[in-house]
């Protein structure tokens, strides 16, 4: 099952054809994209009872972030060895995690304002939490996750790595700065959901290209630690760690400039397309 945000309502999606939700089922599920995690296992039930190829066609550019008012947004920082080690971290670092707040998120296609010279890319697997969790158990995480969608974790290095101590929330919270889509793809989509081809390219020179097998931390890891510390909520979003081959660890530093576009690709999901455009300095 894929489902979508078309201009705010949620959508079934096969191929270029959407159905809507709510007017599908007669009001039985809702419009917003957000509500419908409260009740997502009776919703995967009657949308497996339908046909989204009998709907109508749509403009990818009309999408919004699938998941678009997530209460709670995790991002893990260090997740796969290369990166790690690009990033000067011992390859045996416990992940780092930090939260993009839920303002930055934007839909697949979208406008990007730099607010500095030192912008930088960090493609993902970002995924979406099926029904409140806690204290997961390993074995049964992936049944606690509803989608797998593609992000970029889009971070301000200037003002992340200023003061004495990191300021990742921030530096990685500007207005669309947490882009992702194009759908949201249930588990069971996949063939192997642990192993999917990621990569990005930027002007059309690739920067990232990866496997998600080989994150430090897999998926059911990452929830089993979270949920020992924070109860999850349906619909919360986890970025999953980006791979090699960031601007900031490039010798010499490479970052986006104004009138470059950004391309993101995760295999079974799709793609996302940033384009960036001048902006005010923070």
């Amino acid at each position: 099952m894929r489902t979508a945000n078309l201009r705010g309502r949620l959508v079934l999606v096969d191929g270029e054809m959407a159905v809507d939700v709510a007017e599908a089922s007669g009001g039985r599920f809702p419009a917003d994209p957000q509500a419908v995690f409260s009740e997502w296992d009776a919703f995967r039930g009657w949308a497996a009872t339908q046909d989204a190829t009998t709907g109508t066609p749509f403009a990818v550019e009309d999408l919004g972030p699938p998941v678009p008012r997530p209460a709670q947004v995790f991002a893990i920082g260090i997740n796969y060895t290369e990166h790690a080690r690009e990033a000067g971290y011992p390859p045996d670092s416990a992940p780092v995690t930090f939260t993009k707040f839920p303002s930055c998120l934007a839909g697949p296609v979208s406008d990007v304002e730099l607010p500095s010279d030192t912008v930088d890319w960090e493609v993902e697997a970002v995924v979406a939490v099926a029904r409140e969790t806690r204290r997961v158990r390993r074995e049964n995480a992936w049944d606690h996750v509803a989608g797998i969608t593609l992000g970029q974790d889009l971070s301000e290095r200037t003002s992340q790595l200023a003061g004495s101590k990191p300021q990742f929330s921030l530096a990685k919270s500007f207005p669309g700065f947490g882009p992702t889509g194009p759908w949201l793809v249930t588990p069971d989509e996949f063939d192997d959901p642990a192993d999917l081809a990621i990569s990005c390219s930027l002007s059309g020179e690739t920067m990232q290209s990866a496997r998600t097998s080989a994150m430090i931390y897999d998926v059911p890891e990452l929830l089993v630690r979270l949920s020992r510390v924070c109860r999850l909520f349906p619909g919360d979003l986890i970025f999953t760690g980006t791979p090699p081959g960031v601007g900031n660890a490039r010798t010499p530093k490479r970052f986006v400039r104004p009138g470059e576009v950004l391309v993101s690709e995760l295999e079974g999901v799709g793609r996302i397309i940033q384009r960036f455009v001048a902006g005010d300095a923070p």
